[in-house]
C-alpha cells in the first residue's frame, strides 16, 4: 500500500467538463515525489513548443507532494506550475495555509488542467467527489467575499478555498492565486493562467489521509522540533516577528533595497520593522496546517484612511520591503493597505511593489512626468500616491494601471531606454528583497533561476562565510559537502558550488513541498539529517540524502529542459545593468557593485559544476543520469 499518498492524480479537461483519474506506479512518485517535478513531468508532455500561455494549449498544474499533510511542522504547501505569461519560460509558485493539507485529505495527489472552459467554472473536490460548477456569480468579487460565498456553498466553514482575484479577471499580468484570501501562489503571473482558463477557484475539503508508515517516529521527530522552536535564533525570531524579523538586520548590513535598489540601507527601516508591528498593528498570529513556528501575522488597523481587516493577515517581509524601502515609504500602516488590496484583488506583492517603485523612479528622474501619471505625484515616500497607482494597477484603469499592470519589463518598453536601465528585472521578474551586490551567490541564482529572479531557491551567503556563519550552519552544510567557507562577498569557485548545491536543496523541498523555514539546508528548525528521517518516516521508503539532492537536481534539469524548448539560453541568464552599478547612500554596502567579469566566470563554473553545456543547455548525459532520458525525445537541445 502506498505510504504518504494516495496514489490518484486528477485530470480535468476544462474545454469539455470531463474529469478522469490517473494511478501512476510508486516509481513515479518514487522519482518525482510531487512538486515542480511531477509538474514538469505533465507539462514538458502537454505544452506545445511555442504555446500562448494565455491560450487554451498551455496547461495548468497543482501538486502537494507525498510527504504534504502529514502531521508535522512545515508540510502543508503546494505548488502551481504552467508556462509563465511573465516570461515565456516555465512559471512556478509555492503557497501555505490550510489548503495544501486539506487538498491532500480530500483524495487526491495533484490536478491537472488542461483546455480553457467556455464559461467561467469552480473545481470542487469534497471527500474524493470531484465536481465542476457555475462560478459566473463570484466574478468580480474580492477574495475574503468568494472565500465566505464557496464555504457557505459546499456547506462547510474548513472547507478550503484557491481562487484567483478581480485582478487577474481584468488582465493583471503578475496575478497570484489565492488561498484562506491570505497566501499567495505569488510568483510568475499563475493566478492570469488560471483566469484565461476560465477557472475562478478550487474549493477542497476531505477526511481522507494517507497513511503514514511509521507515525510513531514522526510524532517523536515532531516534538524535537516543538522543542527547537526558542532555542533557535533565527526560527525565534520568525516566532516572534514573523519574516518582517529581518528587517532590521537587513537594514544594518546594507542589504534592505531602497529607492528601487539604489541604496541598501532605509532611514525608515525601524518604522516598518517586525518590532514595530508588534508594537503596534499586530493582534495575533497565525499558522499552517501542523506548524509549531506560526510566522504568519495578522493586523488589524481599526480607524484612519489606512483600514486594514484581519481577515487578510499581515505583511510578511518582502511586502514591507517592496511597498516600503522600495519606494522610500515609512509608514506602516500605509504597507499595510497595500498588502491588503493585493490580497483581495490577488496580485504578487514583490512584483506590484516593486513595479511601482520602478515607476517612481522613473518619475524622479523626468523618464515620466504628471502628463504620464495622470497628475499624481509619484515620488519616493508618497504613500498616498503609492496606494492610488495600486488601486490603478488591480483594477487596471487610470493613466497608469493598464501600463504598470503588465509589470515593469512592459513598461519600460513604453518608457524607452532610460527606464530600461532602472529595471530590476530577470527573465521579466521583478527581485526581491535580498541583495545579490552584497550577497553574490544570489547574483549567480537570480540569473540561472530557470522562472526568474527569486530569494528562496538556494540558501543565502552569510550561511556559508567565514567569521560569519555560525556553527550551526556550518555542520548542517558540511553534510552536503560544503565544508570550506569562501570569505565574505567572493564569488570564487566555493561560492558556486554552494551556490549549486543549496539550490538542488531547496528544489527538492519545493518538490517534496516542504517550508523551508522549517527544512532547510541551514538556518532553520529542521536540518537535512532530519529531512532524510522524515520523509523515511512518513513514506516507508530508505531515502538518502544523496537521493533527495537528486531529486532537485531532477526539477532543475526539467525546469532547463522546458525552458530551452523555449528558446531560453545562456543570454538569459543575465541580470539587470543596475546591478553593476555601485549603491548610492551610506553604509556597510555603498559604493559596491557586482562585476561583469567576475559573474561571468562563475556563470561559466556553475554551468561545468550542472554538467550541462557552455549556453546552458542540459546534456544527454546529464539527464540519463538524472533518469529522465525521456526528455531527449520531446526537446532537441541546439
Amino acid at each position: 500500500m502506498p505510504y504518504g499518498y494516495h496514489g490518484k492524480i486528477l485530470h480535468v479537461d476544462l474545454s469539455t467538463g470531463k474529469i478522469e483519474i490517473e494511478s501512476p506506479p510508486e516509481s513515479f512518485y518514487r522519482k518525482y515525489m510531487g512538486g515542480s517535478a511531477m509538474a514538469l513531468y505533465y507539462l514538458l508532455r502537454h505544452v506545445p513548443k511555442g504555446t500562448d500561455p494565455l491560450g487554451p494549449s498551455n496547461v495548468l498544474t497543482v501538486f502537494p507532494s507525498v510527504v504534504t499533510g502529514a502531521p508535522i511542522a512545515g508540510l502543508s504547501r503546494i505548488n502551481v506550475n504552467a508556462k509563465s505569461p511573465m516570461s515565456g519560460a516555465i512559471g512556478d509558485s509555492q503557497a501555505g495555509g490550510f489548503f495544501p493539507a486539506e487538498f491532500k485529505f480530500a483524495g487526491f495527489d495533484g490536478v491537472v488542467f488542461y483546455g480553457q472552459s467556455p464559461t467561467w467554472v469552480y473545481l470542487s473536490i469534497i471527500d474524493g467527489k470531484v465536481e465542476l460548477h457555475d462560478a459566473s456569480h463570484l466574478l468580480g468579487k474580492v477574495t475574503g467575499e468568494v472565500d465566505r460565498i464557496l464555504k457557505n456553498e459546499v456547506g462547510d466553514e474548513k472547507a478550503q478555498v484557491m481562487q484567483i482575484g478581480p485582478a487577474a479577471e481584468v488582465g493583471v499580468r503578475f496575478s497570484a492565486i489565492m488561498n484562506m484570501a491570505n497566501r499567495a501562489n505569488g510568483r510568475t503571473g499563475m493566478g492570469l493562467v488560471m483566469a484565461s482558463k476560465r477557472l475562478k477557484a478550487i474549493v477542497v475539503r476531505g477526511k481522507i489521509h494517507p497513511e503514514i508508515a511509521d507515525p510513531k517516529n514522526l510524532t517523536a521527530l515532531n516534538k524535537i522540533g516543538a522543542k527547537w522552536v526558542t532555542s533557535n535564533p533565527d526560527v525565534d525570531g520568525l516566532a516572534k516577528y514573523g519574516t518582517a524579523s529581518v528587517v532590521m538586520p537587513q537594514n544594518q548590513f546594507g542589504t534592505l533595497p531602497t529607492r528601487n535598489y539604489t541604496e541598501g540601507q532605509f532611514e525608515g527601516a525601524e518604522a516598518i520593522s517586525g518590532e514595530r508591528m508588534a508594537d503596534t498593528i499586530l493582534i495575533g498570529q497565525d499558522t499552517c496546517y501542523a506548524c509549531t513556528v506560526r510566522c504568519k501575522r495578522v493586523v488589524e488597523i481599526k480607524e484612519g484612511k489606512y483600514k486594514v481587516d484581519p481577515y487578510y493577515g499581515g505583511a510578511e517581509y518582502e511586502t514591507i520591503s517592496t511597498f516600503g524601502s522600495y519606494c522610500g515609504i515609512d509608514n506602516l500602516e500605509a504597507i499595510s493597505s497595500a498588502h491588503q488590496i493585493c490580497d483581495m484583488y490577488g496580485v504578487d506583492t514583490i512584483a506590484c511593489g516593486a513595479t511601482i517603485a520602478f515607476a517612481m523612479e522613473c518619475f524622479e528622474k523626468g523618464i515620466i512626468t504628471k502628463e504620464d501619471t495622470g497628475g499624481i505625484d509619484l515620488k519616493f515616500g508618497n504613500a498616498d500616491a503609492m496606494l492610488e497607482v495600486l488601486n490603478q494597477i488591480v483594477t487596471k484603469t487610470g493613466k497608469l494601471g493598464p501600463i504598470l499592470a503588465e509589470g515593469s519589463a512592459r513598461a519600460a518598453q513604453i518608457w524607452g531606454k532610460k527606464a530600461e536601465e532602472l529595471l530590476i528585472t530577470v527573465k521579466n521578474e521583478e527581485a526581491p528583497a535580498h541583495m545579490p551586490q552584497a550577497k553574490r551567490s544570489l547574483a549567480l541564482i537570480y540569473a540561472v533561476n530557470p522562472f526568474g529572479a527569486d530569494h528562496q531557491s538556494s540558501e543565502h551567503d552569510w550561511m556559508y562565510e567565514k567569521g560569519i556563519a555560525s556553527d550551526l550552519y556550518l555542520e548542517r552544510l558540511a553534510l552536503l559537502g560544503l565544508t570550506n567557507p569562501p570569505d565574505p562577498l567572493s564569488l570564487d569557485n566555493e561560492k558556486v558550488k554552494f551556490a549549486a548545491i543549496t539550490q538542488a536543496f531547496y528544489s527538492m523541498m519545493d518538490t517534496l513541498e516542504m517550508c523551508q523555514f522549517v527544512w532547510g539546508p541551514a538556518w532553520s528548525l529542521f536540518g537535512p539529517a532530519e529531512a532524510v528521517e522524515m520523509v523515511k518516516h512518513i513514506t516507508g521508503w530508505d531515502v538518502t540524502i544523496d537521493e533527495l539532492i537528486k531529486l532537485g537536481f531532477r526539477r532543475i534539469n526539467l525546469m532547463r529542459a522546458f525552458n530551452a524548448r523555449e528558446g531560453f539560453d545562456r543570454k538569459d541568464d543575465m541580470l539587470p545593468k543596475k546591478f553593476f552599478k555601485p549603491l548610492l547612500g551610506t553604509g556597510p554596502t555603498a559604493g559596491i557593485a557586482l562585476d561583469q567579469h567576475e559573474f561571468e566566470e562563475a556563470l561559466d563554473h556553475y554551468y561545468h559544476l550542472m554538467g550541462w553545456t557552455e549556453n546552458g543547455l542540459p546534456t544527454p548525459t546529464k539527464l540519463a543520469e538524472l533518469e529522465i532520458e525521456w526528455v531527449n525525445d520531446l526537446v532537441q537541445f541546439n
